[in-house]
């Protein structure tokens, strides 16, 4: 229990970072060498940001220019991988005052119910990002096959690699959250079973016990009587 909720918090923290370096990571998708004439020069894009470099190492970048102008699936994205970092924000939170180790967030019960919570957040965070990345790859892969497509080409980014690898952790770190708090759950039943075996041979011995003085009662009776005779 108090490891599976400590492996839970390590996977939900690692997958919140993973989630804020992709969103604000300017390597959704890049050049393709294939289309590209000049091969020592490249172009990267990202949610907020395009740019370019050489091979000299020289790099320049220029925001977008208004938000009205952005295509509509780069807002979609943005607006996921905004909630996915807020929701995984909360979920640390969360998770922090919901395990058993921490001294704040009340009784058990009410602790339990705060784990279980923030493994429902984690879990949101996760299917957030994991949509918002998706939607991304998605745009350059049907760009990227279409034999109609005369524009720039791109391929897919480390960004997209990372916002996946994010949203796997923290999913991952959910589901062990509401499955610790099931285990939690199936503990005091065991303990009753426990208790139940125990009375019951506590009361066979009890009934052997007094069986055997009944025998050996009646036997003396027994021994009385014929010493008589």
């Amino acid at each position: 229990m108090f490891w599976a909720q400590i492996s839970a918090l390590v996977f939900g923290i690692g997958g919140v970072g993973a989630l804020i370096a992709a969103t604000v990571s300017n390597e959704w998708k890049v050049t393709t060498r294939a289309s590209s004439v000049i091969t020592a020069t490249w172009i990267f894009q990202g949610l907020w940001m395009n740019c370019g470099g050489n091979a000299l190492g020289s790099f320049h970048c220029r925001p977008h220019l208004t938000l009205f102008r952005v295509p509509g699936y780069i807002q979609a994205c943005r607006g996921l991988m905004i909630a996915a970092v807020s929701l995984g924000f909360f979920g640390s939170i969360f998770a922090l005052f919901g395990m058993k180790c921490t001294k704040v967030g009340g009784s058990d019960k009410a602790k339990a119910k705060i784990a279980c919570l923030a493994g429902i957040v984690f879990i949101l965070s996760g299917l957030c990002s994991m949509t918002g990345c998706s939607l991304y790859a998605n745009k350059i892969t049907t760009e990227f096959f279409d034999p109609l497509y005369v524009e720039q080409k791109y391929e897919l980014g480390a960004a997209l690699f990372i916002g996946w690898a994010g949203a796997s952790l923290c999913i991952i770190g959910g589901v062990i959250f509401c499955f610790s708090i099931s285990d939690n759950s199936k503990t005091p039943r065991m303990a009753y079973a426990y208790n139940g075996a125990t009375s019951v041979l506590s009361s066979r011995t009890k009934y052997q016990s007094g069986e055997g003085d009944f025998k050996n009662t009646s036997s003396s009776k027994q021994f009385d009587k014929n010493a008589y005779v």
